[in-house]
């Protein structure tokens, strides 16, 4: 059979998602309205940031209040899906129950960040040595949510290991994951080194299930080129997508090349827009901060543009400064 293409609808469990590429969690980063973002540009499917499930559980109010807010436009372009983590069974039962209650429709578990304050826990990448946990609580999701339950992976511990492979068969026989997100890097090396795209083949051949790949896709020609190497179901875009949404036009073909500098400043002023909406002006002013960079790089911004970003105190006087770029491109 020929791999489909990527403007291909797919189906996660009972899911459907319109196309084969989305957005990955992006831990800090995937709010409401960057998934919007995503899913304006294209994306297929958005997942959120990684949610505590002590925090759903216990109701912490900026958790549910925020993290785990969904506007109804992210619906127009796809299904939804929440990741959540934690080492506890029964938290997790009832802390994805919650999310079901709130409109998700799949739910994300992060078996993969290598983040030592996650692992210390018995979370995230700590469950690559302890796979009987890793079993319950995706089980334990699936019970508590009855939704569609996915399983971000990393491909070992250290350098070389292979024991997310091992885990991910497991999570599809014993706990009923629908798919798994595969990060075929270890956990050891972070976002450092190149992808193990033949190990990421040797897992597709052996699931059952949909796996969707991650890790190293940040141009068009590198997320067509480990699409095609590994035969996966999806791609699920990351990093290369910061200050860079064209990413998934350009790689479901709807353009060629990237962006003009008044699209960027367009986009930008757009991402200022929601933050306010999000968080208020003041927060907004503070938490923007790390979205201006990705945002000037590709305007070639100097360090001095840069910096006066950074010092912004309120969204007015980076508004000022985006004028000022308008008004004068080539100085950036």
């Amino acid at each position: 059979m020929p791999q489909p293409a990527l403007t291909d609808p797919l189906e996660i469990g009972a899911v459907a998602v319109p196309n084969r590429v989305a957005l990955a969690p992006l831990a800090g980063i995937g709010n409401w309205f960057v998934r919007l973002q995503a899913k304006r540009h294209g994306a297929g499917l958005a997942f959120s940031e990684m949610v505590s499930s002590f925090a759903v559980h216990h109701r912490n109010e900026k958790t549910m209040s925020e993290l785990l807010r969904i506007d109804p436009e992210e619906r127009d372009g796809g299904p939804v899906a929440v990741q959540l983590f934690g080492q506890d069974p029964e938290v997790m039962r009832s802390a994805a129950a919650t999310v079901a209650e709130l409109g998700a429709d799949l739910i994300d578990l992060n078996m993969g960040c290598p983040v030592p304050k996650v692992c210390r826990t018995g979370a995230g990448a700590a469950l690559l040595a302890d796979p009987d946990r890793a079993v319950a609580i995706a089980r334990a999701a699936r019970e508590g949510s009855g939704l569609p339950v996915t399983v971000k992976l990393r491909s070992g511990r250290r350098a070389g290991q292979d024991d997310g492979c091992a885990l991910a068969q497991r999570l599809v026989d014993e706990a009923g994951v629908s798919a798994i997100g595969f990060h075929p890097r270890s956990a050891q090396v972070h976002h450092k080194g190149t992808p193990d795209y033949e190990l990421a083949a040797r897992l597709v051949e052996r699931l059952p299930v949909p796996v969707i790949l991650s890790g190293g896709l940040r141009t068009p020609q590198a997320v067509r080129a480990a699409y095609a190497q590994t035969g996966a179901a999806a791609v699920m875009l990351a990093r290369g997508t910061l200050g860079n949404p064209w990413l998934f036009d350009e790689v479901l073909g709807t353009r060629e090349g990237g962006p003009a500098a008044w699209e960027i400043l367009d986009e930008l002023d757009w991402v200022i827009d929601r933050a306010a909406e999000h968080l208020g002006p003041v927060r907004a002013a503070r938490y923007l901060r790390k979205f201006y960079p990705w945002y000037l790089e590709r305007l070639h911004a100097c360090r001095q543009v840069q910096a006066a970003f950074q010092q912004t105190m309120s969204l007015d006087e980076a508004r000022a400064l985006m004028d000022g770029l308008r008004a004068v491109p080539a100085a950036a």
